[in-house]
């Protein structure tokens, strides 16, 4: 079982990220149209769980299996769709991860949903570090409970997203 653990913004989640990226585009070659950093880790200045997500953006979301190897070789475990319909999910760093990579293809409407959410955030800093200090506060109640942490950030999340959504 993982401690859910939220740390105050570290400015090496930009550089981690962009080594993350160069990897996976060697790895996904020209399949690979796009690759992004979102979730809490590419706000600047925000408190996050120290993981790096990565969203690369695919031609064909059914050509992700075949890279599966390779990707295990630089130590992502594969996990499928994972619960979302539409994503190919990889994760590294088990127990301690420090990785989540969410595949989606071109035209998949989760991209400027997660974007949108990212770029909101980065826009708005005031709910930004509100953000971050919920996580925190959620992190230091429900340490060994990820659903609680989950459950306890939905509602604000689910009004950030839509504000997002509403100034695209």
């Amino acid at each position: 079982m993982r401690k859910v653990v939220v740390t105050e913004y570290n400015p090496e989640w930009p550089r981690l990220f962009e080594e993350a990226a160069a990897e996976l585009k060697k790895v996904f070659g020209e399949e690979c149209l796009a690759i992004h950093h979102f979730g809490s880790t590419s706000v600047e200045g925000m408190a996050a769980k120290p993981i790096i997500d990565l969203l690369p953006v695919v031609r064909k979301i059914e050509a992700v299996d075949r890279f599966n190897g390779e990707m295990l070789a630089l130590g992502y475990q594969p996990k499928g769709e994972n619960g979302l319909p539409g994503r190919q999910y990889f994760q590294k760093g088990g127990d301690e991860c420090s990785h989540n990579v969410h595949i989606y293809e071109s035209g998949n409407p989760e991209i400027k949903r997660h974007l949108a959410f990212r770029d909101y955030l980065k826009k708005h800093p005031k709910e930004a570090e509100r953000y971050g200090t919920l996580k925190k506060k959620l992190a230091e109640a429900h340490p060994w409970d990820i659903e609680k942490y989950i459950q306890g950030k939905e509602h604000m999340a689910a009004n950030i997203e839509k504000q997002a959504m509403e100034e695209i």
